[in-house]
């Protein structure tokens, strides 16, 4: 039987001091299932506008070499700069966003990665997986260091291969998790009894810890079910390495003063299309 080092958070939720009911939930749930969410947060517009969005910019990164990235038979990853995203400032300061980011990972938390994952028709069950391997102060210290918000572009329905997460398994931790990130399929029990699907609808969002335990469902539908990805850290997580976001001068002295204050990446005169780095090599494969 594998050995699961770590399996349970802090003794004590790190809740911060002065929190109202409403923070003081939103950390919780991060801590003990791994994953909150806001329905109906922002217009339905501004979902109708994003599918928009994706499907422009999802065109044009499959028309170039390494534009979009493998997660698995017909399921891609794109990484997108802010000003593709007409919608971005909705987003990124959202006052739930900027909530749940100060109180989990800080008052000084940097947005780091936008992009989105596109499971198409046919898309496979991924193998369970987190997205990067568990950082020493997560697995020492019982701090979670590492944000994913999630907005739907569809109204997700079961034949689409809903987004599956094995709740409270952020604090899984075993030498036998292959690159740190895949457990061993001895494992699998463990994660199907904790499984929830999630049916998000346009204008939600959620958050969650992306060291949580997950994957992508099989999409029988003829339809693909696009999501974006806004990746936010603590400072010192060291995320950002493995990301090229970027902004144009001209947009960056648009943006809230606000907002800024969170945007690690470089100010540029010109932006240059991105080749994802962040390839994981063992979700090309999937499962039964």
């Amino acid at each position: 039987m594998t050995n699961v080092v770590t399996s349970e958070g802090p003794a004590e939720v790190p809740i911060p001091i002065g929190a109202d009911e409403e923070v003081a939930g939103q950390v919780r749930g991060i801590y003990v299932d791994g994953i909150i969410a806001a329905r109906g947060a922002l217009p339905r517009a501004w979902a109708e506008q994003l599918a928009e969005d994706i499907d422009t910019a999802f065109k044009e990164a499959l028309s170039r070499p390494n534009g979009a990235v493998g997660r698995g038979p017909n399921r891609h990853y794109v990484e997108i700069h802010p000003e593709q995203l007409r919608g971005f400032v909705e987003l990124a300061d959202h006052p739930w966003v900027r909530s749940v980011c100060e109180a989990v990972l800080g008052p000084e938390y940097q947005i780091i990665e936008l992009g989105f994952d596109v499971p198409r028709p046919g898309a496979m069950n991924q193998p369970w997986h987190r997205d990067f391997p568990m950082p020493d102060e997560t697995r020492q210290n019982k701090r979670l260091t590492s944000l994913a918000f999630n907005a739907t572009a569809v109204d997700t329905a079961e034949e689409m291969g809903p987004f599956e997460i094995a709740s409270g398994t952020q604090w899984d931790w075993s030498e036998e998790f292959e690159h740190g990130m895949f457990p061993p399929k001895s494992m699998y029990s463990r994660y199907a009894e904790r499984a929830v699907r999630k049916y998000p609808k346009m204008g939600d969002i959620s958050a969650r810890s992306a060291l949580t335990i997950h994957r992508g469902t099989r999409n029988f539908s003829q339809k693909s079910r696009p999501v974006l990805v806004l990746g936010v850290d603590a400072p010192g997580a060291g995320n950002a390495e493995h990301h090229d976001m970027a902004v144009t001068r001209e947009y960056w002295e648009r943006l809230p003063e606000r907002l800024r204050a969170h945007l690690v990446c470089p100010v540029v005169d010109k932006l240059e299309p991105i080749y994802q780095k962040h390839s994981i090599e063992g979700l090309m494969m999937g499962e039964a």
